[in-house]
């Protein structure tokens, strides 16, 4: 893999468990080209959906504190909805730059729906976490909420983005529990990976249905909290890096390259002792 000498420009530091961060990076790259971003793909932990509180926070804090001492970072994402709701306290405590986490966009899709009936699509973890609970007390109280977690379409999401045809069959199983309630008409994609099927899921969709995610509201978030006066005046710069490695001729890394990641590199964890 790729790799150099050359320190990073204050990057921003997005994390996640696998790519659905990307979908977060995309948004950012959108809105502000000039700015550099650190990827960092925690898969030898993929899926964080299925782990325990506890462990999320132990796991994503030490991988930041790392990070944040080897890199000159200005601003992290947590790109991932189920370590978002467990994690952010503990991350805002331990680290002295801004974090920002991805939470279900719950406020905008009860504001989009007609019907007052919205699905979320999440992990078994964000569905169940008393912040999820608290996120539609205060924004949709006036709704019905239904709730679908699966872990699922985030191995779906992995397979599109390293190469392999989207199962369909798969996918309409997976999330069919939502379709089958005919006053659902806004569905709220819970986690970060999701959006990269959008196209997908309007394809297998019964009846027209609002998608809604978080990636550009965070990344408008994330121009808030960083002034003008740290944009880059040269060329951004976009590093990614891996805690389990992936073959040079893997799609995961061409994707990783398609959007400007051209140092891609393995993050040792052995450090991280009984999290490694």
């Amino acid at each position: 893999m790729n790799s150099s000498d050359q320190p990073l420009n204050t990057p921003i530091l997005v994390m996640d468990s696998g790519v659905g961060g990307l979908s977060i990076v995309q948004e950012i790259q959108r809105l502000s080209p000039e700015r550099s971003v650190l990827y960092l793909a925690d898969n030898a932990a993929f899926p964080y959906g299925d782990k325990s509180e506890s462990w999320l926070v132990e796991r994503v804090v030490a991988l930041a504190l790392a990070l944040v001492h080897r890199y000159p970072i200005q601003l992290m994402v947590l790109g991932c909805n189920t370590a978002s709701t467990v994690v952010l306290p503990a991350l805002r405590a331990a680290l002295n730059i801004p974090v920002v986490g991805v939470v279900p966009a719950i406020k905008p899709a009860a504001y989009l729906s007609k019907t007052k009936h919205i699905g979320l699509l999440a992990t078994p973890g964000t569905v169940t976490r008393s912040y999820t609970d608290q996120l539609i007390t205060n924004h949709a109280e006036h709704c019905q909420v239904s709730r679908l977690g699966t872990t699922e379409v985030v191995k779906l999401a992995e397979d599109k983005l390293a190469g392999r045809a989207v199962d369909l069959d798969r996918l309409l199983q997976a999330v069919q529990p939502l379709f089958q309630v005919s006053s659902i008409d806004t569905i709220v994609l819970g986690c970060t990976h999701f959006p990269l099927l959008k196209a997908e899921l309007e394809q297998i969709s019964p009846r027209p249905i609002t998608w809604v995610d978080s990636g550009s509201a965070i990344a408008r978030r994330v121009e808030e909290l960083l002034s003008s006066a740290t944009l880059q005046k040269h060329k951004a710069q976009h590093k990614a890096l891996l805690t389990a490695e992936v073959t040079l001729g893997s799609q995961l890394y061409q994707s990783l390259n398609q959007l400007g990641f051209d140092e891609v590199e393995v993050f040792e964890v052995s450090s991280l002792g009984a999290l490694a």
